[in-house]
């Protein structure tokens, strides 16, 4: 599903050169469950977001379900997001002004999906998560845990192949945090690739296969089909 070849990308700071990725070569199966880990400026993030398209590599080729994405433009980009890719993040960034029910409905809604579509799949997706009874409620009336709950069911109302999760459990106790890793890999299970971001490593552990990154390289890939 996912080819990761000769992946570089740099940033220029103050006129220097920081290589936030070297050289990086990965593949990740449709539905695997894999855990990216490395202190703080390791790449970790700047290698989710090569993978969700949301930047470029300066070198090497990126192919998702069998297209090189690198030479797509914006346009082409945006719509392969839409379609195939589903992000969690630290930050809810769910819309204030909008209900439960109308942040999950969002994504379907820019799609062009019809409106009595949409509404049965918010109400299932709603069901799901334990939120039926939190549909109108905007995002300041709900708790940590269900703000993320109701991120994560808009992560997937399109039905992606793959979920990107950068910290999820970041801004939740301990308890909301379970729930949400708890419902992310029940997602996983179902078929869809699951690649989280974490600093925390028990929660990388429980992945069934676990990337270590430092200075922009991978120096463990612990579980994949080579390592096993």
């Amino acid at each position: 599903m996912i080819e990761l070849t000769g992946i570089e990308r740099t940033f220029w700071v103050g006129g220097e050169p920081v290589h936030a990725l070297r050289t990086i070569n990965l593949t990740i199966a449709g539905g695997e469950y894999l855990s990216v880990m490395g202190p703080s400026g390791s790449g970790k993030s700047t290698l989710l977001n090569i993978l969700g398209l949301l930047d470029r590599p300066n070198r090497g080729c990126y192919r998702l379900d069998g297209v090189e994405t690198t030479a797509l433009d914006e346009e082409a980009r945006a719509l392969m997001r839409q379609q195939k890719i589903g992000f969690v993040f630290q930050v809810f960034h769910l819309i204030p002004r909008l209900s439960a029910a109308e942040n999950i409905a969002l994504p379907m809604m820019l799609a062009g999906i019809p409106a009595s579509q949409r509404r049965r799949r918010v109400k299932e997706l709603l069901a799901r998560f334990s939120l039926s009874d939190r549909a109108r409620h905007r995002p300041a009336e709900l708790s940590g845990g269900q703000q993320q709950r109701v991120a994560i069911a808009r992560a997937i109302a399109m039905q992606p192949s793959l979920i990107l999760a950068d910290e999820p459990t970041g801004n939740l106790d301990h308890a909301s945090g379970r729930e949400v890793i708890d419902v992310l890999e029940t997602l996983n299970r179902q078929g869809p690739t699951l690649i989280l971001v974490t600093h925390d490593q028990e929660l990388g552990a429980r992945a069934r296969r676990r990337i270590e990154m430092r200075d922009g390289e991978i120096l463990v890939d612990t579980g994949s089909d080579d390592n096993s």
